[in-house]
């Protein structure tokens, strides 16, 4: 997915929010969109989501299915929680039942029989977030992703951000709160002065894992998710991946759990001597 000269503003006679924007992302980032207030981190992430359309530039082969929570959900909707969420599921082509498993997950089930317009900032943002996650996003944009949650559920989100990721999914998050700046693996891009630009990382460990989970098939998987499967007519490929160094262990016990294989090392030379097998049939 690419940001190709993009440019944007609110009306003709309106300052520019962005203009000339680049920016490229791949399959399986996940990136951060930091800057100051006013800057234009979410009118981006709504031009990502498709919302609002470049009045120059394009957005290049986005995913075709997008999940998007914004910073506030419109909780003003003649809804309960449940009605609301499986009206969503059912536009998108959903299964109806990834609506109870999403309210366990995400620890609002006991909200389903709710109206919209009487639930508080944070239970209306877990609907948000819930309605996101109906499909399986190719492209997940979240703004604001932890403000007002509880700590079960701030627990929890960045696991989904991973499965998301491990699935070979983008996700773009804006958070003022820095929960993800020790994800494995985050890029982060600053939007200041109309441009986004890209930010250095952090200091990491590297972690090498054989990519391919035996007997795996690429069909749906359930919100609790796993790692990405690699067809069994693919052979199996080394991916090294460099995680900041507090991460690395639990990242290699999550993968090792999932059947694949992790080599780890504190950054020196990656080991190339180990033969790849043929994947499993």
């Amino acid at each position: 997915m690419r940001v190709a000269n993009l440019s944007f503003r609110y009306g003709r006679r309106a300052p520019w929010v962005l203009s000339g924007a680049e920016l490229s992302l791949a399959e399986g980032d996940v990136v951060e969109v930091v800057g100051p207030n006013g800057t234009g981190k979410s009118t981006l992430l709504r031009l990502l989501a498709g919302l609002l359309r470049p009045v120059r530039g394009a957005i290049e082969d986005r995913p075709p299915v997008v999940g998007y929570a914004p910073e506030r959900f419109p909780a003003d909707q003649p809804f309960t929680v449940s009605s609301y969420l499986r009206h969503m599921a059912a536009v998108r082509r959903a299964d109806p039942a990834v609506v109870g498993e999403w309210s366990e997950r995400l620890g609002m089930a006991h909200l389903l029989d709710q109206r919209l317009p009487d639930l508080s900032k944070g239970s209306a943002h877990k609907v948000g977030l819930a309605q996101a996650l109906l499909c399986r996003p190719g492209l997940l944009i979240l703004d604001e992703p932890f403000a007002g949650l509880d700590t079960a559920t701030r627990a929890e989100l960045p696991r989904v951000v991973g499965e998301v990721s491990a699935r070979g999914g983008i996700v773009v998050v804006s958070d003022h709160q820095g929960d993800l700046r020790a994800f494995p693996g985050l890029r982060r891009c600053e939007v200041r002065d109309g441009a986004v630009r890209a930010l250095d990382s952090t200091d990491s460990t590297r972690v090498e894992t054989l990519v391919g989970s035996p007997g795996a098939s690429s069909g749906g998987a359930s919100p609790a998710g796993a790692g990405r499967a690699v067809s069994s007519t693919v052979r199996a490929a080394v991916l090294r991946v460099e995680v900041p160094a507090a991460e690395a262990t639990g990242l290699a016990d999550r993968l090792r759990a999932e059947g694949y294989r992790v080599d780890m090392d504190s950054g020196g030379p990656a080991n190339q001597d180990t033969p790849l097998p043929e994947a499993a049939e």
